[in-house]
């Protein structure tokens, strides 16, 4: 479900039109987050890190109404809920696309993802499909090997995107904890940094179990 947003009176509207304009309305932002507590409860779990800290990125998007705003058609729309579209690997070291929807609990979110995993793997090409490129998504992927302290993304102007796009980097140890680089890049005219600071706060609180 969605609620379409009145531009006449959204507080945002003088910023949707601005920034609407721009070739590349999209910024972003590499911060890195405390993940010392939640490997260990994944661990315990015996989850996969990956799923873990998927499902707590996705929690804590769906709080902050911003990373919920979408675009179509020249009109701005807010979702209920927000999924996500993962690029998953595969042992040839090709990916593909996939669609993960957010459960309202770890268990029943690790069953979904695991089958979409499987799917995904046992597939060829991008699986670029009318799921996988849903609006309601966010775009997200891993990057374990690559401990990145900056991020671009290939995009297509033509295209119309404002999907927030989420990547999550190779953890490393420092000051005797454990963390994970994540790089946010989100529509300008859809959300500031202040609201990227309150998905990372979210994120944060998740992965500490708070």
């Amino acid at each position: 479900m969605k609620q379409q947003i009145d531009l006449a009176t959204w507080n945002r509207r003088e910023h949707f039109a601005f920034f609407s304009g721009f070739d590349e309305p999209f910024f972003g932002l590499v911060a890195p987050v405390d993940c010392t507590q939640a490997l260990a409860e994944a661990k315990r779990l015996g989850v996969s890190f990956f799923f873990y800290y998927l499902y707590h990125s996705l929690r804590a998007a769906n709080q902050v109404p911003e990373f919920r705003y979408r675009i179509e058609d020249g009109q701005v729309y807010c979702y209920d809920r927000v999924h996500a579209s993962a690029t998953i690997g595969r042992p040839d070291h090709t990916f593909g696309f996939s669609f993960i929807e957010l459960h309202d609990t770890l268990a029943d979110f690790v069953a979904a993802a695991t089958a979409e995993v499987a799917a995904v793997q046992a597939s060829s090409g991008l699986r670029l499909t009318e799921t996988t490129a849903r609006p309601d998504v966010v775009h997200c992927s891993a990057l374990p090997w690559v401990r990145f302290s900056g991020l671009t993304h290939a995009r297509s102007f033509r295209h119309a995107d404002s999907c927030p796009k989420i990547s999550y980097g190779q953890t490393y140890a420092e000051n005797g904890a454990t963390w994970l680089p994540v790089a946010v890049n989100v529509h300008h005219g859809l959300a500031d940094g202040y609201h990227v600071g309150q998905f990372l706060t979210a994120f944060q609180a998740g992965l500490n179990g708070e």
